[in-house]
């Protein structure tokens, strides 16, 4: 689970651990099952994108490219069709997505990256770390509330 107080470095193995967190909370369930929100395979189909565009981003800052803007994931969200994404699609995303923002993310902590993101201001990699880790930690809560296992 996410915590604040964490270091980047605990983010990145919160991020790391995140696959496996959603697979195991998700066995035998179909991804249809819906709270307030999005059903359980689209929180995962969300997390998996999060990851992949934060990963593009700070991949991005890395070259010198730091200006960055924001997005709308509701709007991701129709445009990528995560109703009809399979939850076992959404979960293979997630890990391919995952593993590439740990490996993104390890190099720009060492190399001190901030971004310019056009709403929120500066991002250092410390501050994209921990904003990452939380939502997956978050998403992966908001689904333990669909399923009643939190």
């Amino acid at each position: 689970m996410f915590d604040w107080s964490q270091t980047p470095t605990e983010a990145l193995r919160v991020v790391s651990a995140a696959p496996r967190a959603f697979a195991e909370l998700t066995v035998g369930v179909d991804g249809t099952q819906r709270g307030h929100g999005w059903s359980v395979a689209e929180y995962v189909s969300h997390v998996a994108d999060n990851l992949r565009q934060w990963s593009e981003r700070v991949q991005s800052g890395r070259g010198g490219q730091i200006t960055v803007s924001g997005y709308d994931p509701d709007e991701l969200a129709v445009a990528r069709g995560y109703a009809t994404i399979p939850m076992t699609t959404a979960l293979w995303s997630l890990e391919h997505s995952a593993a590439a923002w740990v490996d993104v993310m390890t190099a720009a902590l060492r190399e001190h990256v901030t971004l310019n993101h056009l709403t929120r201001g500066p991002q250092r990699a410390e501050d994209v770390a921990l904003n990452n880790a939380h939502d997956a930690g978050h998403h992966l809560w908001d689904i333990e509330q669909i399923l009643g296992r939190g």
